[in-house]
């Protein structure tokens, strides 16, 4: 099974990247930027890469939702692929309990890892609906049951939803018995009886079911932690983004009272303008009697002085 979580060949370059960041663009805009990178590899003289890149096919909302996944969390998408094969090979030999036990952990990653799925859509703008989200699940369980679906999922690129198997498929031959390491006596032992041959395959089936369940829980608790870590983060996230959102409401109170503050002032200063204007044209206009009423008081002082010269 591929666990290399989407990574091909080349990746990081040429058509590969490109095809990759692709099936991770919103269906809604997938059309447009798949003509837009076609055109530019055409541009380019890559004839073979546009021809590829405009053959591709718009993915349903749960498959980019999927898709999506897959490249924004590479780690817990390896941890999910390695649970997967885990439990395809524990599925083969559990007794109803330990089925019972794993399918309740997977039932529990199922959930939530979709949600997580659901949350990088929405932060890409595309909240999905309840039928979107169950396709989500049913993508991600035939993830787990089938080694083929598996496959799909891990090249980053389905187009459409998954459905699971009717039941685990395992993908892989069963493990052979391995022959014991003590080293074997100088001459021949006699043979096992059948009822101690049958004894040791039975003791020995019993450890393998057992080393597959634990390999299986293993990798349902890790699964399980990593999700619980994200979680964690993603509401630490989302207490800081409320709390950048407080200060930005808080600030933009500041800005509108400061506005309101600083528009009153502007109208205080016209009113101001104003106000110096007609003090100016009244000053003037005060300047020039007080002019007229100096010169006046001249011409008579002049005049007065002119008579008292003459009754001399």
């Amino acid at each position: 099974m591929n666990t290399r979580t989407g990574r091909r060949g080349g990746a990081g370059h040429g058509v590969e990247a490109v095809l990759d960041e692709l099936y991770t663009t919103p269906p809604s805009d997938f059309v447009a930027r798949r003509e837009t990178l076609a055109a530019a590899a055409k541009t380019a003289g890559r004839l073979d890469d546009a021809r590829r890149i405009r053959a591709a096919r718009r993915p349903t909302l749960a498959a980019w939702a999927a898709n999506l996944l897959l490249r924004s969390q590479p780690e817990e998408s390896r941890q999910f692929l390695e649970l997967g094969r885990a439990l395809r090979e524990a599925y083969q030999a559990l007794n109803a309990d330990g089925l019972k036990d794993l399918s309740a952990q997977r039932r529990r990653v199922v959930s939530a890892l979709s949600r997580q799925a659901a949350q990088l859509a929405r932060d890409a703008g595309h909240r999905l609906s309840d039928s979107v989200q169950q396709d989500l699940e049913e993508t991600l369980r035939a993830v787990l049951a089938d080694p083929d679906a598996a496959d799909q999922w891990a090249g980053g690129r389905l187009v459409s939803a998954l459905t699971p198997p009717s039941e685990f498929r395992p993908g892989t031959a069963p493990p052979t018995k391995r022959p014991s390491p003590r080293s074997r006596p100088a001459s021949p032992s006699p043979s096992p009886s059948p009822g101690r041959a049958s004894k040791d395959e039975l003791a020995e089936r019993r450890r393998a079911r057992q080393e597959q369940l634990a390999r299986a829980r293993e990798a349902a608790e890790a699964a399980e932690q990593r999700l619980r870590e994200e979680r964690a983060r993603q509401a630490d996230a989302d207490a800081e983004l409320q709390r950048a959102r407080e200060r930005t409401e808080q600030a933009r109170r500041r800005m509108s009272a400061i506005e309101e503050q600083m528009q009153q002032a502007r109208e205080e200063c016209r009113q101001a303008e104003n106000e110096q204007r007609e003090a100016e044209v009244h000053s003037r206009s005060a300047a020039d009697v007080v002019t007229q009423a100096e010169q006046a008081a001249h011409e008579t002082t002049q005049q007065v002085r002119r008579m008292a010269r003459g009754a001399t």
